[in-house]
């Protein structure tokens, strides 16, 4: 199984940026994916998460109404839109397998969020 981030960079408050999260390996179609994120000094934390066919979602409360997640399965490919970035929303974001149980983990992806 791998997972592969990108689309992570430096962006003002206010801004826009897209995750993507390659995965291979399994079968991707049959997983449900989930975004994590871990800003410095703080635990992981699920930020959202979709089933396998996206008609199940959910979303940390920080984050509803700016974030959402999507996937491709003929690219075998979930993606993290983020918009209205904010300062908090600094943290390294990971992909990870699966809806509620997660065995599987991509390398994690930098967003700071600063002026």
């Amino acid at each position: 199984v791998q997972l592969v981030e990108s689309g992570g960079g430096l962006v003002q408050p206010g801004g826009s940026l897209r995750l993507s999260c390659a995965a291979s390996g399994f079968t991707f179609s049959t997983y449900g994916m989930s975004w994590f994120r871990q800003a410095p000094g703080k635990e992981r934390e699920l930020v959202a998460a979709n089933s396998t066919t996206a008609d199940a979602t959910k979303y940390a409360d920080s984050v509803k109404g700016r974030f959402t997640i999507s996937r491709d399965n003929a690219k075998n490919t979930v993606y993290l839109e983020m918009n209205s970035l904010k300062p908090e929303d600094t943290a390294v974001y990971y992909c990870a397998t699966g809806f509620s149980v997660h065995k599987a983990w991509g390398q994690g992806t930098q967003v700071t969020v600063s002026s």
